[in-house]
């Protein structure tokens, strides 16, 4: 440890209403966050603690290059992907998710305290960047009040995930407490897209664009750090840079 740590944002500590997410995108790396926080839910209903309450926003339907790489079937082509996942993760763990098929937007878009983001291109980041609600509470129910925006990109085999937040108390502590965690504009301010290629028309054009296992390792180790943070109510990182083709991982540091 570097001396710098982040509590959680002190309303997630002990909230009055089960904690809301947003998940926007639901192709590679969104199906499997949306599998890692079904089980982050039942982790915590396993602690004694409040069950979690995601919305899932996709406008995308599945198609044959899908399968396989990503969590669906043949049967499930032509469907929304965001339903197939949220109405499959409903009936094997008794939730009660809620998918939208549209894109999320300043105009669309219900506020909630942890908002991830699985998305391809800068551009939608920046529509994400521009909706959530970074300055004091936006609502007077606390469970659309933003907090933390969980962030995953990746290339062909390497990629990253950065949690930022915004501005908020800290208690005191023997250790550096961190107010805000830089999001990826923080970090990267000059960020511009890359040409979009188009989507694949087979898996073996698709595993061209995005190795087989890229997505999921990286969503373990993004996830691995959200659920630190909301088990242990504390980090003291808040980003993971990994590289699959030289095996390396590096820790985003306060």
């Amino acid at each position: 440890m570097n001396g710098k740590i982040h509590y959680l944002a002190h309303y997630l500590v002990n909230p009055s209403h089960n904690i809301t997410f947003s998940v926007i995108g639901a192709g590679g790396t969104g199906s499997k966050v949306l599998t890692s926080l079904a089980r982050i839910n039942q982790a915590l209903i396993g602690l004694g603690r409040d069950s979690i309450e995601v919305t899932v926003y996709d406008d995308d339907r599945v198609s044959e290059a899908n399968i396989g790489r990503q969590l669906f079937s043949p049967q499930d082509i032509g469907q929304y992907k965001g339903e197939v996942l949220t109405t499959r993760l409903n009936r094997f763990f008794g939730t009660d998710w809620i998918f939208r098929p549209i894109r999320y937007t300043e105009k669309n878009a219900t506020m909630t305290n942890i908002v991830i983001s699985c998305v391809d291109t800068v551009k939608s980041r920046k529509e994400i960047y521009k909706t959530l609600k970074w300055k004091g509470h936006s609502s007077y129910r606390d469970y659309e009040n933003f907090f933390y925006w969980l962030d995953f990109g990746n290339g062909r085999d390497y990629g990253q995930a950065i949690l930022g937040s915004k501005l908020m108390e800290q208690p005191d502590s023997s250790f550096i407490p961190i107010k805000k965690l830089k999001n990826i504009f923080d970090i990267y301010p000059d960020l511009q897209d890359e040409e979009d290629d188009g989507p694949s028309c087979s898996m073996a054009e698709a595993l061209q664009k995005q190795d087989l296992f890229i997505n999921s390792t990286l969503v373990e180790l993004g996830m691995g750090m959200l659920w630190k943070l909301l088990k242990d109510y504390h980090i003291d990182y808040q980003g993971i840079y990994l590289n699959l083709a030289t095996m390396n991982m590096k820790k985003i540091q306060l």
